[in-house]
């Protein structure tokens, strides 16, 4: 095995640093094919897809592999850069692959080979393009994680949003129609935010490289520094925005629980982009070694996470809709990220990111889960029968209980009948989601914020924004227990079971892949946590990433040949 490993870690070497394009190439080549081949060739598409995401994770996780297979302990070894235009920075376009990048584009690709998979059961042929629109986003997705300049992750964004405007009214419907029109409207808005700040901050610093905007922020003129900071908060706008941070997030619950099954799947990645987007630009341009600049915004940003969490813990106790509460524990993430972002210790950030597999994870498995138990249970509907009617189906109309309720319609006992298997797959893995959104033991959502408490009681003296967070993260956990609990009960508890559930494998296979992979977090907890205490050092002392960035060189010209006469 260990001969294996070092074959694998020599052939990285040689491929690299093109490797690092590999996962942005993959899914617009593979797109682009799919536009030519037409709406007819559905299945040869549908493989395509698999085939394309399998691509992708193992590049991803190569790419994992690498950064922390060269760690020399020292930083630039490290961090993988490939300039496409054979341009040095910051002229040129640059994509950089360190920890944190690499750690972002492996769980795109675990979570779009899942999706890949699910789709081709019966959601890709809702709608034209769907497969495409797919590549497509994960496209934007993993160009926006591995883009080293603010131009071209503008231009990754706007690939991602152009794509996902279309998923998110793939299957039509007047619902997906009007979430559609609010997500389009927010999202322009924030595209236009975006361009007036990178504006902004080219005029004063003459670049958009992040590298190189961390540097000449350290060294700018006191005049120019309100200028520097007013491009920043507009840009944070944006970016808060797309990670669904209060009070811009009104749009994202209707929105996620409107698209469809896989969609929503993915979506639970977009808002990890605004998250990564703040944490990269925030602690590169920043840092605490740019002079009067460093930390700017700390403040708004720990407001800006606690009222996020705050808001989206109640929010999640005010709903009984299943994808609802799928999208409300999406912005209980994006509030316990944001949060642990402003606090600006490395390691509580180690903790958060080890949170941020874990809920992402959980989430997305959450989304598709919830797709096959309202087809089981509502034959599609979103809601429940018993809710529409306004009553319980346990309860009388004076809210008295009924008698002979466990009984089933051939009134027989129900105690010590066996489960059917569907029925148990459903039960287990709702259970499973349940146990890693609320953060409860043993699993990598408790775990994550284990972590991140620990490193708040860590601290010489504790602060009132550390325990506004230990607060706040102890109640959405309790609160996200209590609504998932009581929509247990009433989906697998309180209706009666008239059919069972029909499963197919290629549903089955990638909810238990995902939940998989979080029980895997668990069991591999310190190999992760290393890894993320390594990119929250490296986020904190951003020196390593600059240099390996102005450093890079591009490739020389071969030498010109005479011909001779």
């Amino acid at each position: 095995m260990s001969g294996l490993l070092h074959w694998l870690d020599r052939l990285l070497d040689a491929t690299m640093p093109h490797l690092v394009a590999v996962p942005i190439l993959v899914p617009m080549l593979t797109a682009a094919l799919m536009l030519l081949l037409g709406e007819h060739r559905r299945r040869t598409k549908a493989a395509l897809t698999v085939v394309s995401g399998l691509i992708g994770l193992l590049a991803a996780l190569a790419l994992l592999r690498w950064v922390n297979a060269v760690d020399t302990g020292t930083g630039p070894g490290s961090i993988g850069v490939y300039l496409p235009g054979n341009w040095r920075a910051p002229f040129g376009i640059v994509l950089v692959a360190d920890r944190l990048s690499t750690l972002m584009v492996a769980l795109t690709g675990v979570i779009a080979f899942a999706v890949s998979i699910y789709s081709t059961s019966r959601w890709d042929r809702a709608g034209v393009h769907f497969h495409p629109l797919l590549q497509l986003q994960l496209m934007g997705l993993n160009g926006a994680f591995l883009t080293g300049d603010l131009f071209n992750l503008f231009v990754f964004f706007e690939v991602m949003l152009a794509a996902s405007y279309g998923l998110l009214l793939h299957g039509s419907g007047r619902l997906r129609v009007g979430a559609g029109l609010h997500y389009i409207a927010i999202n322009l808005a924030a595209s236009f935010l975006f361009l007036v700040g990178a504006a902004l901050l080219y005029g004063v610093t003459g670049t958009l490289n992040m590298a190189d905007l961390g540097l000449r922020i350290a060294r700018l003129d006191p005049a120019d520094r309100g200028l520097v900071h007013a491009a920043a908060a507009i840009l944070a706008t944006a970016f808060f925005a797309k990670a669904g941070a209060w009070p811009l997030n009104f749009w994202l619950v209707p929105a996620y629980s409107a698209a469809v099954a896989p969609v929503s799947a993915v979506f639970a990645l977009l808002t990890k982009l605004g998250i990564y987007t703040v944490l990269r630009l925030w602690t590169v341009l920043f840092a605490p070694d740019t002079g009067a600049s460093a930390q700017f915004g700390q403040e708004v940003l720990l407001a800006i996470g606690l009222s996020t969490l705050f808001v989206s813990a109640l929010g999640i106790t005010g709903t009984q809709r299943l994808s609802h509460l799928a999208g409300y524990a999406v912005l209980i993430s994006a509030g316990t990220l944001l949060t642990a972002i402003g606090l600006g210790q490395p390691a509580v950030w180690a903790g958060a990111l080890y949170y941020l597999l874990s809920s992402t994870l959980a989430a997305s498995a959450f989304f598709l889960l919830i797709d096959m138990i309202e087809r089981w249970r509502n034959a599609g509907a979103s809601i429940a029968p018993h809710e529409k009617a306004g009553n319980a189906p346990f309860l009388s109309e004076d809210l008295t209980a009924i008698d002979n309720v466990n009984l089933d319609d051939e009134q027989q006992a129900l105690y010590g009948r066996a489960i059917p298997a569907g029925i148990a797959f459903l039960g287990l893995s709702f259970v499973v989601c349940t146990l890693l959104l609320a953060g409860l033991p043993p699993l990598s959502g408790f775990l994550g914020k284990f972590a991140m408490l620990s490193a708040l009681l860590d601290t010489p003296v504790i602060s009132p924004a550390n325990w506004s967070f230990l607060a706040l993260l102890l109640l959405s956990g309790f609160l996200t227990l209590v609504a998932l609990s009581r929509a247990g009960i009433r989906y697998f508890w309180t209706q009666p079971v008239s059919s069972m559930p029909a499963l197919r494998a290629l549903e089955v296979l990638p909810v238990a892949a995902l939940l998989a992979a979080s029980v895997a977090l668990s069991i591999e907890a310190g190999p992760v946590m290393h890894h993320a205490s390594d990119t929250a050092q490296g986020l904190f002392k951003p020196a390593a990433y600059r240099n390996a960035v102005m450093g890079a060189r591009p490739v020389p010209n071969p030498p010109a040949t005479k011909v001779s006469p």
